[in-house]
């Protein structure tokens, strides 16, 4: 099976362009074939109405919170929503998320999702920081005019195009506990960060994650090069897409404890509770 695995962003460019990682899933092995650059939308557009069968993880939240919907009156349906929400002026949408959270006591500004608070995730209405308020933004939308498969949100989507929302920083917590392994910014890049990225890409074919995710990963040390961590992101997207295409997903089991309007998070820790962000030993 053909597996992608996408590191997003909400403003690609050739400094910073998606990052996608082609791997293929044989039996207990995900083996790594090859990294691609996309420097614009277009590009990510053009991946995603391409013909399948393969299945993608793509880092970013594909919904927002029921809490967050329905004290603004939105619509209750994945699709009503983003096609509201896509619907408005990048500027007009940054404008609403901060009109809806400035007359807010502080701890009530911005809600997570019930997946994010399983696998520590930020509020999907973020701007700042890491703005993966701006990542949905500018991705759910494209996912919905695609076509795609969504299990569970757009489950009559083309199937043999199927896309889970990944979280890479979930997994590599799984494997290296709270270290830091990443910096976009050169002078905040340390040896630390590469000794984390190294001890991530030599988890991936630990029995700690044999055990949680069913196979180990086959990938090159020279993903560890990039201090960004954007090529090693997008091989844990893989890794995540893969596990949940090995979840029988037509069956709903993994993710039958989600939210269905607010969408779900590929990872063993959303069906098993024991695959807590630890580290390894």
């Amino acid at each position: 099976m053909d597996i992608y695995g996408i590191d997003f962003t909400s403003n690609p460019s050739r400094a910073k362009p998606l990052t996608c990682a082609r791997c293929k899933l044989n039996g207990s092995m995900l083996e790594f074939h090859e990294l691609v650059s996309w420097g614009n939308f277009t590009q990510f557009e053009a991946f995603l109405e391409s013909a399948g069968p393969w299945i993608s993880g793509i880092d970013f939240p594909f919904g927002q919170s029921r809490r967050f919907l329905t004290n603004c009156g939105l619509p209750l349906s994945w699709k009503g929503y983003v096609s509201e929400l896509g619907d408005m002026e990048k500027s007009q949408f940054r404008k609403y998320l901060d009109d809806y959270k400035t007359p807010r006591a502080n701890g009530d500004k911005e809600h997570q999702r019930k997946t994010d608070k399983i696998l520590g995730g930020v509020s999907p209405q973020k701007q700042y920081g890491v703005p993966v308020g701006l990542m949905f933004y500018e991705g759910a939308p494209r996912l919905l005019k695609s076509g795609v498969c969504i299990p569970m949100l757009n489950p009559k989507g083309d199937e043999s195009r199927t896309v889970v929302e990944a979280y890479p920083g979930a997994l590599a917590r799984m494997l290296i506990g709270r270290l830091s392994y990443k910096n976009d910014t050169k002078k905040k890049q340390t040896n630390e960060q590469t000794q984390a990225r190294t001890k991530i890409l030599s988890g991936l074919s630990s029995q700690l994650f044999y055990d949680a995710f069913g196979f180990r990963v086959s990938a090159p040390d020279s993903l560890i090069e990039d201090a960004s961590g954007d090529k090693l992101d997008a091989l844990l997207c893989a890794a995540q897409a893969a596990w949940a295409y090995a979840q029988e997903l037509e069956s709903g089991e993994i993710w039958a404890d989600a939210d269905a309007i607010e969408g779900w998070i590929a990872h063993p820790m959303i069906t098993k509770k024991e695959w807590m962000p630890n580290g390894l030993k």
